[in-house]
C-alpha cells in the first residue's frame, strides 16, 4: 500500500510490459501477430485465437469515454468525487481507469469525449496510467 493507503499493483511477468511501458510514459498494449487482434489486459496468449505469437507495441494514448461512475465515499487515496471510467481506447480495446484535469461532474464527464493517456507515480517503481480531457 501506498502511504495514503492505495493499494499498489504487483505487476507480473505476464504484465511487467504494462508497468515498465507506464513507468516510461508510455500506454503499452498487446497486439496477436497471427490474427492482429489487440487486446487489453496483458496475457500471454491472443483471447480471440489462442495464439501466442503476440508482441508489445506502443499505443497512441487516445481514446474516447465509454462510461463511467462518480464515486462520492471515501475511499483510500482518493478524494471524493473522483471519476471510476471505462476508456475506449484509440486501438480498441477498453480498460478502466480514472479522469482527470477536469471537474468530476455529470456536466463535465460526457460519453464520448475524446481522451488522452496523462501518467500518476505511485511509488518508485509503479506508475499509473490515467486519462485527461484531449487538448
Amino acid at each position: 500500500m501506498s502511504s495514503d493507503g492505495r493499494v499498489i499493483p504487483v505487476p507480473t511477468p505476464e504484465t511487467q510490459h504494462y508497468w515498465d511501458g507506464a513507468k516510461a510514459g508510455e500506454l503499452r498494449l498487446q497486439r496477436c501477430t497471427d490474427c492482429g487482434h489487440i487486446y487489453f489486459p496483458p496475457r500471454p496468449f491472443c483471447p480471440t485465437c489462442g495464439s501466442r505469437a503476440v508482441e508489445v507495441f506502443t499505443a497512441s494514448g487516445r481514446g474516447r469515454l465509454f462510461s463511467y461512475v462518480i464515486n462520492h465515499l471515501p475511499s483510500p487515496g482518493f478524494t471524493p468525487p473522483f471519476a471510476i471510467a471505462v476508456v475506449e481506447l484509440e486501438e480498441g480495446p477498453r480498460l478502466m481507469s480514472n479522469i482527470v484535469g477536469c471537474p468530476q461532474t455529470p456536466e463535465a464527464l460526457q460519453i464520448d469525449m475524446p481522451l488522452e493517456v496523462t501518467f500518476e507515480r505511485l511509488t518508485d517503481e509503479i506508475t499509473l496510467p490515467q486519462f485527461k480531457p484531449a487538448t
